[in-house]
């Protein structure tokens, strides 16, 4: 190191930028940064100590390594413990796709299964959703001014196009006869989505799948009858 006063600042905030780096990686979430990095790490490694040894760098790149090495092995093994229920695995595709399986079970606690009763009305045109509801056993139909517009079954989300704006319904759906539902409250999904932004890029991927699906089924079935029914 020369003992120029510029130097030395530019080799003591080298080595600050690589502690960061590295405290940085301590809470991280998203295994692709941490693969990235980790492979960041082992091209420094390589660069500093195979084609030009340099002791400090190649100890700050060893430390980023062996921090994110770690960090996938927890992640790996947190993946690992993870466990399902028949009624949950078929949500992973259609609600969280792409979500690490630690992820998904810790959204899914965010709401609880029930049971629905045939005539239940789960939400109403012209009201706020209050819930969303993924539908796991069970049919229902949806309606709006009077008219059944379309109808809802197993592997189906109900509430997905308003629930996190706040927004007015606008159809009523209701159930069929008994079904068996994944429930989760607005509040407590509008809330958890702020604070868990990689969930809330797949979930609302998920929306916009399930919302092009049933417009889709709907022009179907309205072409095939030839018009609404009543």
């Amino acid at each position: 190191m020369s003992g120029d006063p510029a130097s030395s600042l530019a080799w003591a905030m080298g080595h600050f930028q690589y502690l960061l780096l590295v405290v940085a990686m301590l809470p991280a979430r998203l295994v692709r940064v941490r693969i990235g990095v980790a492979a960041s790490a082992i091209a420094g490694i390589l660069a500093s100590g195979l084609f030009g040894f340099q002791p400090a760098a190649l100890f700050w790149n060893v430390a980023l390594l062996l921090v994110n090495l770690v960090l996938l092995l927890q992640f790996a093994r947190s993946n690992a413990a993870v466990r399902f229920t028949p009624d949950e695995e078929p949500m992973l595709g259609a609600l969280l796709s792409g979500l690490p399986r630690a992820r998904a079970r810790h959204f899914l606690d965010q709401g609880f299964w029930l049971i629905g009763q045939a005539g239940e009305a789960l939400i109403r045109e012209g009201e706020a959703v209050t819930h969303l509801f993924y539908i796991a056993d069970g049919a229902a139909k949806v309606t709006s001014g009077g008219k059944q517009v379309g109808r809802l079954g197993a592997g189906d989300l109900i509430g997905e196009v308003t629930v996190l704006s706040g927004e007015k319904a606008s159809a009523t759906v209701t159930l069929d006869g008994a079904a068996r539902m994944w429930c989760a409250p607005a509040k407590t999904l509008r809330l958890y989505l702020d604070a868990h932004h990689d969930v809330r890029h797949a979930v609302e991927l998920s929306f916009a799948t399930a919302l092009r699906h049933k417009l889709q089924e709907m022009n179907r079935a309205v072409a095939q009858s030839g018009g609404l029914t009543g």
